[in-house]
């Protein structure tokens, strides 16, 4: 694994990050909250294949979205794995739902304390490269 496709796998994530705040900032409907939920998504899986890379690059293997958040916080590429697995929850929920009230749950989740975590997360994963 080259630093280089690294790099550019964290700026996949830190362009992702942006437009999924972008999408909460501008939340006024229950279309925007949908669209919002799927750039949350796709952050998500960007996330934890982020993690996969960065881990690859230090030489260590990882075979799953829960096994790569869990060999980064051992290896101290991350310093909270319970928030980034609920998100992985959380992003399995989404791909399901079938109700607005779990719709509604999971966005406030999304906006009151992914988001924020997310920020923190993308500092913590730059300085370990």
């Amino acid at each position: 694994m080259e630093k280089a496709e690294v790099v550019l796998q964290v700026e996949r994530l830190k362009s992702a990050f942006n437009r999924l705040k972008e999408a909460v900032e501008r939340v006024k409907d229950d279309l925007d909250r949908d669209g919002a939920i799927q750039r949350f998504e796709f952050t998500v899986e960007l996330l934890w294949k982020t993690l996969k890379k960065v881990l690859a690059y230090n030489k260590v293997e990882c075979f799953s979205p829960r096994d790569c958040v869990k060999k980064a916080f051992r290896f101290g590429i991350i310093d909270d794995d319970e928030i980034v697995l609920d998100m992985l929850d959380d992003r399995n929920r989404s791909s399901h739902i079938y109700s607005e009230e779990e719709a509604a749950k999971i966005y406030e989740r999304i906006s009151k304390v992914y988001v924020p975590a997310l920020e923190k997360l993308l500092k913590e994963i730059k300085e370990r490269i």
